[in-house]
């Protein structure tokens, strides 16, 4: 499959199209209509400092989905101790640095490079990039972020300075997410991290296809925090 050249306005060809690895298309920019429309069309830009964009569909998919959602045993646990305290879109700038300083096995240097992090920053302004913050005696100590349309939710990054704490962070938004109603948590690409939570793989042209109503759903941009009281035990029932 040949891989495209983006032109200046927004849009991206069929993620039908992409090449074995996943890639799609590149150039373009990171505007954030585009960025939307991205993630509305199954596609999100993955590359490094010094290369072009690279925009990436791949094939299969990892997906969580809520109603698959599991919680070992050690971490609920952990859960019934309290040690963290989580929050929502209270540090983002913070979480995403962290990320993009974060080692990774096989992996040199960052792909959070310093115009995709200004571009998600603008997303997380406008009330479509969120992040989760994990705190612990006052020191941000895990977290994750990505970018909600509609009823997907697509994460692009976690990290973790002490044990468990991105894991609590993602249990915590994927508990306050299924009570929201959100139907599908998009990984984009297989960890055995997100394995143990009930993340799958699934061909790419059913994901594209069930993407298709969630990314439309009413659900309007804006800050998140958590529901007033809310804890993941009582949506575990642990």
């Amino acid at each position: 499959m040949p891989v495209f050249r983006l032109p200046q306005e927004h849009f991206f060809p069929p993620p039908s199209l992409s090449e074995s690895n996943g890639l799609l298309a590149i150039g373009g920019d990171l505007h954030p209509q585009r960025l939307i429309l991205a993630y509305m069309s199954g596609v999100f830009p993955w590359y490094s400092e010094g290369q072009p964009i690279l925009w990436f569909s791949p094939d299969p998919r990892y997906v969580l989905d809520p109603k698959r959602f599991h919680v070992g045993r050690s971490l609920k646990k952990k859960l019934k101790k309290n040690e963290f305290r989580v929050t929502l879109d209270s540090a983002f700038e913070d979480v995403i640095d962290n990320c993009a300083k974060k080692k990774r096995p096989m992996q040199y240097g960052t792909w959070i490079t310093a115009d995709m992090r200004q571009a998600y920053l603008t997303l997380h302004e406008m009330g479509y990039a969120h992040s989760v913050e994990v705190w612990r005696e006052g020191m941000l100590v895990g977290g994750l972020y990505g970018v909600n349309v509609g009823n997907l939710f697509s994460g692009e990054s976690m990290f973790a300075h002490q044990s468990d704490a991105s894991k609590i962070g993602f249990v915590w938004l994927m508990s306050q997410m299924m009570s929201w109603g959100i139907e599908l948590c998009d990984c984009q690409v297989y960890t055995d991290h997100l394995k143990r939570f009930g993340a799958e793989n699934i061909p790419r042209d059913q994901y594209l296809r069930g993407i298709v109503e969630l990314v439309r759903r009413d659900r309007p941009p804006g800050k998140w925090v958590f529901d007033e009281g809310f804890h993941p035990l009582s949506r575990l029932r642990l």
